[in-house]
Formats: structure tokens, sequence, C-alpha cells
């Protein structure tokens, strides 16, 4: 009987190691199967004449858009940490923008010292909102909630984002990603906070480095933009700040989209706790305005 016991508990993870190996060669797979298509499409983009800047057009997209978001997913899965380093993640798993700003307090106190300061949830990305950002940024007409691309933090995309448009123009903005951190979480030397975010300047439309795919460039001093932040919510009453200098080194380094960012390694934490949430109000059949029963 304990031998058959034994037998019967190293079934498990040689099953699990079979499936690993499996998906492996299958990520791999459709990762190779990409590439070749693309290049059949550049290849054929040759003999087509004219049509050929069609066929280049399509083998673009496919790079872009298909071939290199899947090898960047399978390289960064072998060297990119998979645990808290004060980075944010791509779609793609590439290292994205420093999470340079925590808070404390509720989501309620938070989305209100935000609207307080002036800044303006952004719209979720659908292919809606997106086909409405580019007719935006191609006609320079202002979007205020323009979405704002995923990133990732503890294994999942940011709760919500917010941003301030500069005059107008939906290629240029102030822009904020916010993460609820994890129950019992802890920043690398005990502190305990709410939430984190990541905020950047966005000075531009262009291609990424990394991807060619069609972004917004952000501004290198990321720091700015920190403190920008900082100083709009701490102008809002009720918060107060404080700093934790020297949280990671200084470094200068580059985003998912190739732009260079650089950072003194400061963060500061936003206290929200004495932030005032306005109550629900009333209508007049007895039923709060958040459509609970009152």
């Amino acid at each position: 009987m304990a031998e058959s016991g034994g037998t019967g508990r190293a079934k498990g993870p040689k099953r699990y190691a079979v499936r690993a190996v499996l998906d492996g060669f299958f990520f791999v797979y459709a990762g190779l199967a990409a590439l070749w298509l693309a290049w059949l499409v550049l290849t054929e983009s040759f003999i087509q004449g004219w049509w050929g800047v069609l066929f280049f057009l399509v083998f673009w997209v496919l790079l872009a858009y298909l071939v290199l978001p899947r090898f960047h997913r399978i390289l960064t899965t072998l060297y990119v940490p998979d645990y808290f380093i004060g980075r944010t993640r791509t779609s793609d798993g590439l290292l994205g923008d420093p999470v340079n700003l925590a808070m404390d307090g509720t989501e309620a106190q938070l989305r209100a010292a935000l609207a307080e300061a002036g800044w303006t949830p952004a719209d979720d990305v659908t292919l809606a909102s997106s086909l409405r950002i580019i007719g935006s940024t191609l006609s320079r007409r202002s979007y205020d909630e323009a979405p704002v691309s995923p990133l990732y933090l503890f294994g999942r995309k940011q709760d919500f984002a917010y941003q301030q448009e500069v005059a107008g123009n939906p290629a240029k903005r102030h822009h904020v990603r916010f993460w609820r951190t994890p129950p019992d979480w802890r920043l690398p030397g005990g502190v305990r906070v709410d939430w984190l975010a990541a905020g950047t300047f966005d000075r531009a439309v262009g291609f990424s480095l990394f991807t060619l795919q069609i972004t917004h460039k952000i501004d290198a001093d990321t720091d700015v933009e920190r403190d920008h932040i900082v100083r709009t919510l701490d102008a809002v009453p009720g918060t107060t700040v404080r700093v934790i200098e020297g949280f990671a080194s200084g470094y200068h380094a580059r985003n998912g989209g190739g732009d260079t960012i650089r950072t003194d390694g400061d963060l500061p934490i936003v206290d929200l706790d004495g932030v005032a949430v306005g109550a629900p109000v009333e209508s007049s059949a007895g039923v709060a305005s958040d459509g609970a029963a009152a």
C-alpha cells in the first residue's frame, strides 16, 4: 500500500512537467510561425509592383502587432524578474514605466482627491475609444478622457488611470496609472501602502523602438511628472506627503516603448486619510445615488 501511494504522488508533477513542456513548445512555435508569415508577406511585396505598398503595410502590421510582441513575450519570460522591482511591465512582458508614487487611503478618497486636483479619469481601451483617440490625434481635437495603454503590476493591469490633457492636444498629456496593492503586501523595507502608481508625461505620438507599434512617447525626466502629480494632490485639503528618499537607486533606462527614462529613485507617499468624501445624494424615491437602498 505504501508503494502504491508513493507512485500516485509522483504522477502529478510528471504530468505538470509534460504540460509545461508542451505549453512552451507551442508558445515558441506560434512565434516562429508568425515570423515566417511576416517574411512571406515581405518577400511577396517585392514582386507585386504598386501592390507591394499594400503588402509592405500588411508586413508592418504583422511584425509590429504579432511577431515582435510574441517574441518579446517569449524572451521576457526568461530574463525579466517576476517580482516587484519598482517597474511596471507591458502586455508584451517588457519593463515599462517606473513605479514612482504611493498612496494611503480608500479608492473613494483617491478618486475624490484626483477630481479636486483637476484630474480626469481615462476611458477604458475599447475599439470605439481607440478609434476616437486616433481621430482626435490626427485632427488635434481635444479628448480629455482618452484611454491609456495597459501596464501590469502584481500580474494585472492598472485598476484605473487619470490624466490631464495639455492645451487641448491629445498627443500631450499628464497621466498616471494606479494599482491597489495585495492584502498584507509591503514595499521593500516593510512600509505598507494601499496604492502604487506610475506617472509619466506624454510628449508626442511616435513608433515604439522595440515593437514598431504606434504609441505615445514619454518625457525622459519622470521625476518632473511625479512631482507635478504630488503638487496637485498636496493642494487638496486633507492630504499629507512624506518621501522615502533613495527608495531605489537613481538610474537611466528605457521603458517598454524604448523611451529613455531617468529618476532619482525617491518615492513620495501621499496620505489621503484626511480627504473628505461626499455622502451619496438621495433621490425623492429614497434610493441613494449609487444605486443602494437608502
